[in-house]
């Protein structure tokens, strides 16, 4: 079963969203499917960073 999805409005710089269109074409993404990658792989390495940071001060 596919994850539910919401719709949120979020306001970019310019610049910033030109890039991310820019980018999300070059990987044949949609600006969505773009934008939700990198997200995941940002909370990801967050997530991982604490994992990682909890256990060493064990």
């Amino acid at each position: 079963m596919r994850p539910l999805k919401e719709k949120v409005s979020i306001t970019l710089d310019s610049d910033l969203l030109d890039k991310i269109k820019y980018e999300a074409e070059k990987d044949d993404r949609s600006l969505s499917q773009y934008i939700n990658m990198v997200l995941k792989r940002h909370i990801n390495r967050i997530s991982h960073k604490e994992n990682n940071l909890g256990k060493k001060e064990l």
